[in-house]
């Protein structure tokens, strides 16, 4: 008899972390974990196997597939998009080609089990593409259906695969001669900017907001690669926690979106840095803005529309920007560097 389980790719990443643990606590069926690299013990004690290994390896799936049920995977391996930029072709390959075949496995899946297999995808604000300063100072915030003209690899791979379960989940080889009678639920959500206190940045262009904190931790100096006056949205990692399984848990009926923005609070890199150096005043943090990642910076919106999310599944986030650091961040760095509190206030 083949176990029932969700699959978690891209487990050790910085969302994977946070996600198994949650999933070990609230799902009914086991997880089987997939990343490229070793998991670590945070990952091992919560997943009944910890597999390692590419998403592009077709013998890998076929295997899990024939050893497992699989009732839900959540696809969160990827070519984040600062790597992405330096190998496009690489990017393409796992990001899309890697989604193509876990959307194939689900669809499997689905048929096995009489039933529709639940897809979650993470999605980014790099689907975003403005076209200057200007527009975005006066856009307001975006919703799902504007300025999708991505300037990134990385951002046309995410934009892609979104339709790419658009098409699995609603239009499935539709000039066949008999349907399909079982589909992907496929669900995605376009994450801002992650920080996470408990994983180290692992090369997302956003990631000079958790390398900030995490330098002023370990009392090094940081570059900053952006403008002091650079505004992107952000959120603190258990809120992205909280938003994929309040969307996993919502009757597919309520949803009128498979696509979904979710926001918490957006904010300058001059704010984050002030925000660092009040609570770590040794931090040396300087600004020296690479204008390539910058133009990248600048193409994303400052404010992003998530009326869908907080109308079909009531998304609410808990943190905003002062609890991100007060509550979340701040105790969270000093117990990974070993630091109590009363030795920072020193």
């Amino acid at each position: 008899m083949r176990k029932s389980v969700v699959l978690v790719t891209g487990a050790n990443g910085e969302i994977g972390h946070a996600l198994v643990r949650n999933l070990s606590r609230s799902q009914e069926f086991g997880i089987v974990s997939l990343d490229i690299q070793s998991a670590d013990e945070q990952i091992g004690c919560h997943a009944l196997e910890c597999i390692q290994g590419s998403i592009l390896d077709k013998v890998l799936l076929e295997q899990i597939s024939r050893s497992y049920d699989v009732h839900a995977i959540y696809h969160l391996a990827a070519l984040l998009s600062t790597s992405a930029e330096h190998d496009p072709l690489l990017a393409h390959k796992v990001n899309v080609e890697g989604t193509l075949l876990l959307l194939n496995m689900a669809l499997e899946h689905s048929r096995r089990l009489a039933k529709s297999v639940l897809f979650v995808f993470p999605s980014s604000i790099a689907a975003y593409g403005l076209p200057d300063l200007t527009v975005k100072g006066t856009s307001g915030a975006i919703s799902e259906t504007e300025w999708n003209q991505p300037i990134t690899i990385y951002g046309c791979n995410k934009l892609y695969c979104e339709h790419l379960g658009r098409y699995f989940a609603r239009h499935y080889r539709q000039l066949a001669a008999s349907q399909e009678k079982f589909s992907v639920d496929f669900r995605a959500i376009r994450f801002p900017g992650l920080i996470s206190a408990l994983t180290l940045p692992t090369g997302g262009t956003s990631d000079y907001a958790p390398e900030m904190i995490h330098a002023a931790a370990q009392n090094k100096r940081y570059a900053c690669f952006v403008r002091e006056d650079t505004i992107i949205p952000f959120m603190a990692m258990p809120d992205a926690i909280k938003a994929i399984d309040m969307l996993a848990m919502t009757p597919r009926v309520n949803l009128t979106n498979l696509i979904y923005n979710i926001n918490s609070f957006s904010v300058s890199a001059s704010q984050l840095a002030s925000l660092v150096q009040t609570t770590f005043p040794q931090a040396e943090i300087s600004f020296s803005p690479d204008s390539k990642r910058q133009g990248i910076v600048d193409s994303w919106p400052a404010m992003i529309d998530d009326s869908a999310a907080r109308r079909d599944w009531g998304w609410q986030p808990d943190y905003d920007l002062h609890r991100t650091f007060s509550e979340y961040l701040v105790p969270g760095v000093l117990q990974r560097y070993g630091k109590p509190d009363d030795e920072n206030e020193r």
